[in-house]
């Protein structure tokens, strides 16, 4: 079992779709990984997607609350990270 910190990221929507998952666990460094550095690191692990653009438009969840500001929060490993995708309806 490896002790390196790990985050659970849940995709939903857009996000699921360009990714092709719903979830996957992702190794963070050692030492946390802000949450604004998020969105880089899942692009690396998706570089043949349209992530990039999905995340521009997307709002983050850490531990089912919403987060309004990604570069005051670091990840530490055990989180659950949900990409939030915009939704439309009527």
């Amino acid at each position: 079992m490896s002790n390196k910190p790990s985050i659970t990221v849940l995709y939903f929507a857009a996000a699921s779709t360009t990714v092709g998952l719903t979830s996957e666990v992702v190794t963070i460094p050692q030492s946390g990984l802000p949450l604004a550095s998020l969105g880089d690191l899942l692009i690396s692990l998706h570089p043949s997607t349209q992530l990039k653009r999905v995340l521009e438009c997307s709002q983050w969840s850490v531990d089912a609350e919403m987060v309004e500001d990604p570069e005051k929060l670091v990840l530490k490993g055990g989180e659950e990270v949900a990409v939030i995708c915009p939704v439309s309806g009527g």
